[in-house]
């Protein structure tokens, strides 16, 4: 057996079919599929038993993932989440590049499964963090993570106490036997769902709090840092940051208006109809410097330290520079 994809679930009966689906249609054939499965309360189970899937006990994403690597007979063992889904070609391409590049360990470029202009760029964004942070602090997502068995193995898989963030613990272990690469070959699709419940803005906001915490603090292990839901994707009632969810509001709402103002220009064709059609560039400008004022000294001063703080990492490593990928 050359590949275990591995999915950790928790009542996914809505997600689950559409990425079985576009595992099934692949062309490569030399591969299982394991749901770790955390005592789902819908369909969970019979969908992925329907669809020929082993089917073990679950846990927490870090001990579903540990659970479904015990039963894996793989050489080569791909952790993915329940709700994103595979482009044609995927599971073909990221096995032959890591052979080819003789690589334990790997991710690969995300891509939101979502039109909205605001969600490709907050991925490129997290793209990038992946990629600058590769030899300093690496980083990868848990549903993107590619490992070999021996490595998995080696470093004893996730660790199970770590409350949030396990899957950046695990990559940053793993590197230190075998360093994470960025494959070149392969995407994936990702659900914007976590956007939705928690607000895209937030999210980020979230992000850079988790990871100012470990960075200077250690890992998570416990909720008093930052608040994780495995399961529940029904957007809270009041949200978190007001002024965050109404700034995000009105981007989409722009993105929203940009859309109808490019459909319109595009059958028209005098130019003063088109001046008419112009998007409202000064409103999108004043909305990005309230953005800027948000942020106070603290959190950019907070910032600036880490980045001198990995300045130093590479001087001292005798780096000019970030290696490529």
């Amino acid at each position: 057996m050359k590949v275990s994809i591995i999915i950790p679930t928790l009542n996914e009966e809505t997600t689950l079919p559409k990425l079985l689906e576009s595992i099934k249609i692949q062309d490569f054939s030399d591969y299982e599929v394991i749901v770790a499965d955390a005592r789902s309360k819908d369909r969970t189970r019979e969908i992925a038993a329907g669809y020929g899937c082993r089917v073990v006990d679950g846990g927490l994403p870090a001990g579903g993932r540990n659970a479904g690597a015990r039963a894996a007979q793989g050489e080569f063992l791909f952790f993915l989440d329940a709700d994103v889904m595979l482009p044609q070609g995927f599971i073909r391409n990221v096995y032959g590049e890591m052979q080819d590049r003789y690589l334990d360990l790997a991710t690969c470029e995300i891509r939101p499964l979502s039109e909205y202009r605001l969600d490709r760029i907050i991925h490129r964004l997290m793209n990038a963090a992946v990629l600058l942070n590769l030899y300093i602090d690496p980083k990868a997502f848990g549903f993107c993570i590619f490992v070999t068995k021996r490595l998995f193995n080696r470093i004893k898989g996730f660790d199970e106490t770590i409350y949030v963030a396990e899957d950046n613990d695990f990559v940053k272990r793993g590197s230190v036997y075998s360093q994470l690469r960025f494959l070149n070959s392969a995407h994936i699709l990702v659900s914007v769902r976590r956007f939705e419940k928690e607000g895209r803005l937030a999210y980020m906001k979230k992000g850079i709090k988790l990871n100012l915490y470990r960075t200077f603090r250690g890992e998570i292990r416990n909720q008093g840092v930052v608040k994780y839901e495995f399961d529940a994707w029904k957007k809270a009632s009041e949200p978190e940051d007001e002024f965050l969810d109404k700034i995000e509001a009105q981007l989409l709402k722009l993105e929203e208006h940009s859309r109808h103002y490019s459909h319109r220009a595009g059958t028209q064709t005098k130019k003063k109809n088109l001046r008419q059609l112009t998007p409202r560039l000064n409103e999108y400008s004043e909305l990005m410097d309230e953005l800027e004022i948000y942020m106070t000294k603290e959190d950019r001063h907070t910032l600036q330290k880490l980045k001198w703080r990995n300045c130093f990492r590479w001087f001292r490593r005798g780096v000019s520079g970030p290696p490529s990928p």
